[in-house]
Parts: C-alpha cells; sequence; structure tokens
C-alpha cells in the first residue's frame, strides 16, 4: 500500500469513529493483499509509512467476499468486476484478507 494511501486511511480513521469505517481491498494477488489488510488493522508491516506502528484495527475485506458481493449493485458488479473473478483467484484473494481481519481487526461488519 502506498503512502498517500496509507495517509488517507489514517486521516479516515482520525475524523470518522473507526468503528464504523470498513476498508475494501481489490488485490490481484493474495500475499498483497494480505500485507494490505494487516497494514490497515495491525500497522505498516514495513514500518515505512504513516501507519507504522499504528494498530488501527480496521474492518478489512477483500472485495469477493460474500459479505461485499451481496452489498453491491448486480449490474455494476457484472459491469465493473465479474471479469476479474474469472482471472484472478477470489477464494485465495478473501482467505487472505479473511485471516489478518481474524487475527487483527477490532472492529466488524
Amino acid at each position: 500500500m502506498d503512502l498517500q494511501n496509507q495517509q488517507r486511511i489514517k486521516d479516515a480513521a482520525e475524523k470518522y469513529n473507526p468503528e464504523e469505517l470498513v476498508v475494501i481491498l481489490g488485490s490481484s494477488d493474495a500475499e498483497g493483499a494480505e500485507i494490505y489488510a494487516e497494514t490497515v488493522a495491525n500497522g505498516d508491516p514495513t514500518f515505512a509509512g504513516p501507519l507504522a506502528g499504528v494498530q488501527l484495527g480496521l474492518c478489512v475485506y477483500d472485495i469477493f467476499e460474500e459479505e461485499i458481493r451481496a452489498e453491491a449493485d448486480t449490474a455494476a458488479w457484472e459491469e465493473q468486476i465479474s471479469m476479474m473473478e474469472m482471472v484472478l483467484d477470489p477464494e485465495a484473494l478473501s482467505a487472505a484478507v479473511a485471516a489478518m481481519r481474524k487475527e487483527f481487526s477490532k472492529y466488524s461488519l
């Protein structure tokens, strides 16, 4: 996760109640998704960005997780996301993010 996005997330968590925030990721690989999820929940594991050592505990999901898909507009999903389901590994992405959420998130949907 780049430094600008880390700062945006940190700012949002400071401005709004972190209990009411949900971070939705759309990564192309499970390893990256896991690192991004850890970053927003437990702090930047590389200690390079604004979230280094900052444990926000934010609720984090992958776009392919059923809880998120169920809330999406069907037409928008088909137009914007369905193609990615065919070329990525939605199960691996969802599992990676879910594991980080279970371990580090303080909040849930």
